[in-house]
């Protein structure tokens, strides 16, 4: 009887002698690795060609890949790191909101309300770079090579929606634990849905609202089952961490590493950032039937924004709620750390 772990092996040995020929027979080192969600924006427009052509390009043939997803392996996006520190693969890449359950020092790397604009999101993500290699290495025996954004999280309703107040009660799919306890606070109940499985529990009525990235609801046509957009940043920026093993990176040359840092510095995570605040804007134009969409078809969602108000009450639930919680699930030493390099970025204190 095979075993899903056998299965899974099976899948990547497959990803990799299907990529061989698209990969250089002089590489010295060739990286297995494991993306985000193969449908989306972020993963076609900057995981694929940066891996695929970028960084073969940079190493001049001597770093090779082999790219597959782990929704095309069939791997939950809470498995990646847990799979990547046994081994399966060299580098993995997925939401990081998927496993803070195994790393809770990452998640106030991304709290609703946290970071209102991609200057400060990407501040917040460039000073959490120790805090994140320090779990990484504790929890998933990798090192992060880069944190990139998806579209900011907005929330996607089947009924009219005004205000936040109108979000009580309703059954609403969050994206990360964070999201969960801020809709929660907020007086909604949330429910754990995977990404791909959101368009039938919208239809079928198993919830009434969904929190997701613009341009990612977009893509996955969430607008055939909601007709109200409402753009309240209630999840964040649903980062995307990459990370490689330790005992990969520990298996490259000193230069190899070097080529492998600066490339992705320069054809991945500074494209990536760049395009965030674009790919924001352009889901809410393509969602609402704004004519500045250049991405396809228009949708015709009712847009609605926050007011002063909502966002007045909404970094109250950040501060009273969402940040105390997320302190009582690290030691001392990791919320002196968040207090001394993220704190002064956001204006905000963690404490017990």
């Amino acid at each position: 009887m095979i075993t899903s772990r056998q299965a899974l092996v099976s899948k990547l040995a497959l990803a990799a002698t299907l990529t061989m020929g698209i990969t250089s027979v002089q590489a010295e080192t060739t990286l297995n690795v494991v993306g985000s969600w193969s449908g989306l924006e972020l993963h076609r427009a900057f995981e694929k060609p940066f891996w695929s052509d970028a960084l073969p390009a940079a190493s001049n043939g001597g770093i090779a890949v082999n790219l597959t997803t782990h929704d095309q392996l069939g791997i939950p996006g809470g498995d990646v790191y847990n799979l990547l520190s046994e081994g399966l693969y060299d580098v993995g890449m997925t939401v990081m909101d998927y496993a803070v359950q195994d790393a809770p020092e990452m998640e106030a790397l991304d709290l609703p309300m946290l970071s209102m604009d991609v200057a400060t999101a990407r501040a917040v993500a460039e000073a959490y770079m120790p805090i994140a290699n320090k779990a990484a290495a504790k929890r998933f025996n990798s090192k992060v090579l880069a944190i990139v954004p998806y579209p900011q999280q907005v929330v996607f309703c089947r009924d009219p929606v005004a205000n936040l107040a109108d979000l009580e009660g309703r059954n609403i799919r969050a994206s990360g634990r964070s999201t969960l306890e801020f809709l929660e606070a907020a007086g909604a109940v949330s429910l754990n849905i995977a990404f791909n499985e959101v368009p039938g529990a919208l239809d079928r009525g198993v919830i009434d609202c969904a929190v997701t990235g613009s341009t990612s609801g977009y893509s996955s046509a969430w607008y055939e089952m909601a007709d109200y957009l409402y753009t309240l940043p209630a999840g964040g920026w649903d980062y995307v961490v990459t990370a490689i093993s330790l005992d990969a990176w520990n298996g490259l040359s000193s230069s190899e590493q070097a080529t492998l840092e600066a490339s992705i510095q320069t054809d991945f995570i500074d494209p990536a950032w760049a395009n965030a605040e674009v790919d924001t804007e352009q889901g809410i134009a393509c969602l609402t039937g704004n004519s500045e969409c250049t991405r396809g078809e228009a949708a015709n969602m009712t847009l609605v924004q926050p007011n002063a108000a909502d966002i007045e009450r909404s970094k109250k639930i950040l501060e009273d709620t969402v940040l105390p919680n997320w302190s009582s699930r690290v030691d001392q030493d990791v919320i002196d750390q968040w207090n001394q390099l993220i704190g002064p970025i956001v204006n905000l204190t963690a404490q017990r």
